[in-house]
């Protein structure tokens, strides 16, 4: 992936946070950091005008789970320790599908080994694509949610205050450099004469930024964000992880892409619980823009699918093992669809998606463990 640096000489991060329940954000004097020709500029200042939208009077369950305040998911506790709060911008709960996505990309290679050094390097590449550069695209995507978690869930670290927007940014850039330094380091680690996983970790944190961030902010569209979600959850790590350990190549880029479909429907789940705060700020999610019944079956359609589409392609490439083996993880999914999801998708989202995602990763291996074999 070329480099993105040169092209982007000034990124701003804007805070014009006016919530005067959210006091706690607002401070009198500019915080600046920049590095080379990046700079970000947090200006949170106070505005004249009051909040057009009125902040609901929601709180966290009392006696929240501490669990669920450090995965980052609703339902967690209210917390004053700052590197609880830290870990919980984080969102550790959306580490696991990056951290498998390397697993496939070394499976794909065919070059994988059981050794110290190439379990090192597996380790050290899960570490760049979970925490770091994970960490940084939810704390960023927070950090640009502000207002609309101020309607849907006031109580999150940022607009509860809970955490200073000084804070907020200094995590996103220790992420941010932090991810890009270990993925430099695998290039010279695996010996790569072009630094493709550095590159690939570029990308990826300039995508993060956009979907996010004005005035692209991907996410305003359901359709674009939720793809660029979908492929920054599937197709990113896997090919770091088939490029750390092998050669990555246009046909596995493609199959990627097309199973990001399917994560397209997995981020539709996560914009039901949202609808309000998306429609107060003119957000077209696919449930504001097509409403939740309809919504509902174009997310288990892209999901399904996607699926039986690359079950029908293993088939054609002669390994119908592989085919059947994906086809039986589908079924379960469907399954929970029916028993969870399509009846209540916010009601019972963390149900469904911890009920019927380990299938959709099992048929990820699946997928890859087909591609590497000959």
């Amino acid at each position: 992936m070329a480099s993105l640096l040169n092209s982007v000489p000034s990124i701003k991060l804007v805070s014009n946070f006016n919530n005067p329940l959210r006091s706690s954000l607002i401070s009198s004097s500019p915080l600046s950091l920049s590095l080379s020709r990046i700079k970000l500029v947090v200006r949170a200042t106070e505005t004249e005008k009051e909040a057009k939208a009125q902040v609901p009077d929601k709180a966290s369950a009392v006696g929240g789970s501490s669990i669920n305040q450090i995965l980052g998911i609703k339902g967690a506790k209210q917390e004053t320790d700052k590197w609880k709060i830290r870990v919980q911008l984080t969102k550790p709960v959306t580490w696991p599908p990056l951290i498998w996505g390397v697993v496939c990309g070394a499976a794909a290679s065919g070059n994988f080994h059981w050794t110290p050094e190439d379990v090192a390097k597996s380790i050290v590449c899960m570490l760049m694509s979970g925490p770091f550069l994970t960490g940084y695209t939810q704390t960023i995507n927070d950090w640009y949610d502000r207002e609309i978690d101020a309607i849907n869930e006031p109580y999150r670290p940022i607009p509860s205050g809970a955490i200073s927007a000084q804070e907020v940014i200094t995590q996103i850039w220790v992420l941010l450099l932090g991810g890009l330094g270990l993925a430099g380091f695998l290039d010279v680690w695996a010996g790569h004469d072009f630094p493709v996983v550095f590159y690939l970790a570029l990308g990826g944190s300039l995508l993060s930024y956009i979907y996010s961030a004005p005035p692209l902010k991907l996410k305003q569209n359901g359709w674009i964000g939720n793809f660029a979600l979908g492929a920054s959850y599937i197709s990113l790590p896997w090919w770091a992880g088939q490029a750390l350990f092998g050669t990555l190549t246009p046909d596995i880029i493609v199959l990627t892409l097309l199973y990001s479909i399917a994560g397209l429907g997995i981020a539709i789940v996560n914009d039901f619980k949202s609808i309000e705060g998306d429609r107060a700020m003119g957000l077209q999610s696919l449930p504001v823009a097509f409403g939740s019944e309809a919504a509902k079956w174009i997310c288990v359609g892209a999901i399904d699918i996607t699926q039986i589409s690359v079950a029908g392609y293993l088939l054609g490439a002669g390994k119908p093992y592989y085919a059947f083996a994906l086809l039986g993880l589908i079924a379960p999914q469907v399954f929970f669809q029916f028993k969870y999801f399509l009846k209540d998708p916010v009601k019972y989202d963390v149900k469904y998606q911890a009920s019927a995602q380990p299938f959709l990763i099992l048929g990820l291996l699946v997928t890859a463990l087909a591609t590497s074999s000959h």
